[in-house]
């Protein structure tokens, strides 16, 4: 691992040492995927059953997950594995319950009422991967908030495993969570019945979760058809970055980089320092932690898109850092709460040497499913908010209406419009009728 000055860097030297590593995602695979959501759009439960068996290697009995398998599964599980779900949805909870938006209702001016009223989401899609672990707390970081939003059915997809059945911390997640109905069903093929649904799996109207690249690509193209499903948002490979000053334990630095790291090959992971020993501490601490991995194979592959960039001072490591908008984002540094204000790109922000990422990632409380590929400075974390809708809805009276109806039809008129301004004319012509009476 090479470690970088950022101020001897050119413009484009500091641009290719913060790309991301290039997306799976081609033209072939959006053509594949394509064909994937017509086949289950035109077959339906059919084309799930054989393409379940074609890519995931299993000769499925049903889709649906049954009642007996939830209790299967909470057996498989010690108590203390449940307690600790369980906290974790509690948390969750606690932290999503308080960001349901206000209701507005307010008289604009004598006559003029103006309210905005919110409304949960009719049917949502959770997709939960299997991949190369699983992942019961990506059920609870969807279910919980779809819960809370008061959305009327809740459903969740996720890949079984070799021998037909989904994970029992999966299953006791969305459990826990109250998720509807649970369908063992992976990949693309998932994304599209959750769209379009079939004669066993109800259409939504949104679908959340992270995934691979099939996944990704499946969601952006229902997401593009009116009769699909709406999308999260995009997603792409994990990633950290760390900003680190001389006071940081080299230890806890490495040990966040590799917890990111893990999740792929194509994750990143990125070390911003003001002090160059601590980077040189920084490889070293990696390199022995590493030995003792059980995923040090994929870690491996994901550390040779790696970068450690010495920053002059901690402003320009903490430019650097909304320059790369990273989805998560630990601050180990000295009074790391100073220095949040001047974060502003950035999914999920850690404080401090206590702070690992991995609490965000299951049961501090807030979202793990997070924008990445430099999304963050654009999109937000996934909160209870994504599970709702908000409407607008207005009322006059007769004379609120000829208190603003002329600033209407003034500005109908300017557009050119001339049954917006009629709309209005005629009613109050007609109020001037009856008042006249």
């Amino acid at each position: 691992m090479k470690i970088l000055e950022w101020s001897k860097l050119t413009e484009a030297q500091r641009s290719k040492e913060l790309a991301r590593p290039a997306l799976a995602a081609s033209r072939l695979q959006a053509k594949r995927v394509a064909e994937i959501i017509a086949e289950v759009r035109r077959d339906g439960d059919g084309a799930l059953f054989r393409l379940t068996q074609s890519f995931d290697g299993v000769a499925l009995d049903a889709l649906e997950v049954e009642a007996g398998e939830f209790d299967t599964a909470a057996k498989a599980l010690t108590d203390e594995q449940m307690g600790a779900i369980a906290a974790a949805a509690a948390n969750i909870e606690a932290f999503h319950s308080l960001q349901r938006p206000n209701a507005i209702d307010i008289e604009i001016q004598p006559g003029v009422r103006c309210e905005r009223v919110v409304r949960p989401l009719g049917r949502v899609g959770l997709y939960v991967p299997a991949g190369t672990a699983p992942l019961p707390s990506t059920a609870l970081m969807l279910g919980v908030p779809a819960r809370l939003a008061g959305c009327p059915l809740r459903i969740l997809c996720c890949p079984p495993s070799r021998n037909g059945s989904i994970d029992a911390a999966v299953l006791y997640a969305a459990r826990l969570a109250s998720v509807d109905r649970v369908f063992k069903i992976g990949g693309a093929q998932a994304i599209a019945a959750m769209a379009y649904g079939t004669s066993t799996i109800p259409k939504v109207d949104k679908i959340f979760g992270p995934g691979n690249s099939w996944v990704t690509e499946a969601k952006t193209q229902v997401d593009l058809d009116p009769a699909g499903a709406a999308k999260d948002y995009p997603a792409g490979p994990s990633e950290v970055l760390v900003v680190a000053d001389e006071g940081a334990n080299a230890d806890f630095v490495a040990a966040d980089l590799l917890s990111q790291a893990e999740h792929g090959a194509d994750s990143q992971a990125i070390l911003i320092t003001t002090h160059r020993p601590l980077a040189d501490a920084v490889i070293t601490a990696i390199d022995r932690q590493l030995r003792s991995l059980s995923r040090r194979a994929i870690v491996e592959q994901s550390l040779a898109h790696a970068a450690l960039i010495v920053a002059d001072d901690m402003a320009e490591a903490i430019a650097i850092a909304n320059r790369y908008a990273p989805e998560h984002l630990i601050l180990q540094i000295a009074d790391a709460r100073r220095w949040l204000d001047r974060i502003d790109s950035a999914g999920s922000v850690f404080l401090g040497p206590w702070t690992p990422e991995s609490v965000g990632d299951y049961c501090s409380g807030t979202n793990h499913v997070l924008p990445t590929y430099g999304y963050a400075s654009r999109y937000s974390s996934l909160g209870l908010n994504d599970f709702l809708r908000t409407m607008t809805v207005q009322e006059l009276t007769p004379a609120g209406l000829q208190t603003i109806g002329p600033v209407a039809t003034t500005l109908a008129e300017t557009e050119g419009l001339d049954a917006h301004a009629r709309a209005v004319t005629l009613r109050l012509e007609a109020i001037a009728s009856e008042s006249g009476r």
